[in-house]
C-alpha cells in the first residue's frame, strides 16, 4: 500500500473530492479496550465485563468504546497520508461525526479517507477530510464524519 504524499497547499487542493486511500486492518482486543477504560475511567460493563456482556449485551460480547475507535484515527491516518514541508499540523476539530455500528471485541476495522474541502486562511490551510471506519464483514461503518486539520506549509 502506498501513501499519499502532500507537500503544499496546491497539492492538497488538487485532491479535493478524491479518495486518499485505505489503512491496513486493525483488530480491537479486550486488552486494548481495558487499557482505554483505565485511561479514561470508563469501565462500563458493556466494554469491560466479558462474561456479563456475553450474557446480557445485545451484541453477544464486549464492544470497543466509541471514543477508542475514534482515538486510533491518527494511527490509521498515518498509514494513508504523509504531509511534508510543514511547520506544524493541528487537529482543529471534528464535524458531523456519527457512530453507526458498535465495534465488537475481535473485530477488524480500517479507515477510508477522502478530501472534502481545502481553504486558505491567510496562509494557514484548513482541510476537511471525510473519514469512515469500516468494520470487516459489516455493511455499515463504525462511524463516518469529517476531521479538520490546520496545516502551516513552509512555502
Amino acid at each position: 500500500m502506498s501513501k499519499t504524499i502532500i507537500s503544499s497547499y496546491k497539492e492538497l487542493e488538487a485532491l479535493v473530492g478524491k479518495d486518499l486511500g485505505v489503512s491496513e486492518w486493525h483488530t480491537f482486543t479486550q486488552e486494548q479496550i481495558n487499557l482505554f477504560a483505565d485511561a479514561t475511567l470508563d469501565h462500563q460493563w458493556i466494554h469491560c465485563d466479558v462474561e456479563k456482556a456475553k450474557r446480557e449485551s445485545p451484541f453477544g460480547n464486549t464492544i470497543a468504546h466509541g471514543y477508542l475507535t475514534l482515538s486510533i484515527l491518527p494511527h490509521l491516518w498515518e498509514q494513508i497520508v504523509e504531509v511534508h514541508n510543514i511547520k506544524d499540523q493541528i487537529n482543529y476539530g471534528i464535524d458531523k461525526l456519527k457512530y453507526n455500528q458498535p465495534v465488537i471485541v475481535g473485530s477488524r476495522v480500517r479507515l477510508h479517507v477522502k478530501v472534502n474541502s481545502v481553504i486558505d486562511l491567510r496562509g494557514t490551510t484548513k482541510a476537511s477530510m471525510g473519514v469512515k471506519l469500516e468494520i470487516e464483514g459489516n455493511r455499515k461503518p463504525a462511524y463516518e464524519g469529517e476531521i479538520l486539520f490546520l496545516y502551516h506549509f513552509n512555502s
